[in-house]
């Protein structure tokens, strides 16, 4: 087969091996560190959790890197990409195991949410720099492949690092601290594996680092300006961004709607709907990884524009079949349909933004594909507080969701055929 044969292509390439394993290795380290603070505000019994808390919660981890993401972006374009993944992770394992002291000291809410949102602020330069940097060990020629691959197998690692994260929490009763502190043993791991690529491999061009910080802050705001403006001009990749968005709102949505059905309504006992949000999780993840086998044969008969139609309609008319019922099983199969949509969606936007965007500008729009996508999760968070009963079930968000589904579909299939 033509995807196994690429497949093995990419893995002999050294440069694209070990960008691979740096991206395992910090994203499981997301996945142990997110799910184990969600799980702390969501599933602790002293907390009441409502749609309302969870929607404040995402807006305070979230909401400030709307005014960092572009930032990091500029940033990203003139430091050396490998030694951002070597301090950053550095910097994350030092900060979440303070952020596990924290919970050992039942510190104040304000406090933990800081800490908290220190980590989430270095993961912007982490996960846009690992976007901006594929293309410089992946020929453009495959770059469909490469994109269906490691973002792909990134976000299965965050998969596994989240069921990992809920495994302990069921067995293990108050053990939020030890799970964060996993998470920053990861981080560590993530950054001595960046030692094993050397500094310029990763870009970018000698010419355009500059290394001194004041001077690259002093140039953020123009920085910003002209990747906005390239961004503009490219039509593409500005296009695919925006379904993106939509798609991401979606899924926010239905997050939120499923953990207050794992909270309340489907179960009694915390242990329980843990249990089930982790086989949510998991099942969501099986999705993303039939999205990386599927991906680069339909993009190369649909298109990029086609498949995320394709994707977009297919949630468009799944979701509320599925999803009205409330039921676990339909809401199951379900999460498995949403993690193939959202995740062929997702390659194929890498893909377009890859090959659409010049070099000298991927780390801005690559951090400005960033900023949407926390805009549109916590946006969701918040119209799913306003419309979400406390037990999670509602008609008119489920139905929302796939009218937004549909208008996706349609948009891209307009301009697919233009």
């Amino acid at each position: 087969m033509a995807v196994v044969r690429d497949l093995r292509v990419l893995l002999r390439l050294s440069g694209f091996r070990r960008l691979l394993a740096l991206r395992l290795l910090s994203q499981s380290a997301d996945g142990v560190y997110q799910v184990a603070l969600a799980t702390y505000v969501v599933f602790s019994p002293e907390k009441q959790t409502s749609p309302a808390a969870i929607a404040s919660a995402m807006a305070v981890l979230l909401l400030p890197y709307s005014l960092i993401g572009p930032f990091a972006g500029v940033l990203l374009d003139r430091w050396q990409r490998r030694q951002v993944f070597l301090y950053g992770n550095l910097l994350r394992a030092a900060m979440a195991s303070g952020t596990a002291l924290l919970i050992l000291a039942s510190a104040p809410d304000w406090l933990f949410y800081t800490s908290a949102l220190s980590v989430t602020a270095v993961n912007r330069f982490v996960l846009s720099g690992l976007s901006a940097a594929l293309p410089r060990v992946v020929d453009t020629g495959r770059l469909v492949m490469a994109n269906s691959l490691s973002p792909t197998a990134g976000t299965l690692a965050a998969t596994l690092g989240g069921g990992l994260a809920l495994g302990v929490r069921v067995l293990a009763a108050d053990s939020d601290a030890a799970v964060v502190l996993l998470g920053a043993l990861l981080y560590l791991c993530a950054a001595l594996s960046s030692l094993r690529m050397s500094r310029e491999l990763l870009g970018p061009d000698q010419e355009l680092i500059q290394p001194r910080l004041i001077p690259a802050l002093a140039s953020t705001a123009q920085g910003l300006a002209a990747g906005v403006r390239h961004l503009a001009e490219r039509r593409p990749a500005a296009r695919a961004l925006a379904a993106m968005t939509l798609m991401r709102f979606c899924y926010g949505a239905l997050t939120v709607m499923v953990l207050m059905l794992c909270r309340y309504a489907w179960t009694t006992e915390d242990s329980e709907g843990l249990a089930l949000l982790g086989l949510a999780v998991g099942v969501s993840g099986a999705g993303f990884f039939i999205a990386a086998v599927m991906t680069p044969w339909a993009v190369g008969r649909l298109g990029p524009y086609g498949w995320i139609a394709v994707c977009a309609g297919s949630a468009a008319v799944l979701e509320p079949a599925l999803g009205l019922s409330f039921e676990p099983a339909p809401m199951l199969i379900a999460a498995f349909v949403l993690g193939l949509v959202t995740q062929g969606a997702k390659i194929s936007t890498d893909t377009v933004v890859q090959s659409s965007v010049d070099d000298a500008y991927r780390g801005r729009v690559f951090s400005l594909y960033d900023v949407l996508f926390n805009v549109a999760f916590v946006g969701a968070a918040a119209v799913a507080a306003l419309m979400l009963p406390p037990d999670g079930k509602s008609v008119p968000l489920v139905i929302t969701v796939a009218l937004i589904y549909a208008v996706v579909a349609a948009y891209m299939t307009r301009f697919r055929r233009a």
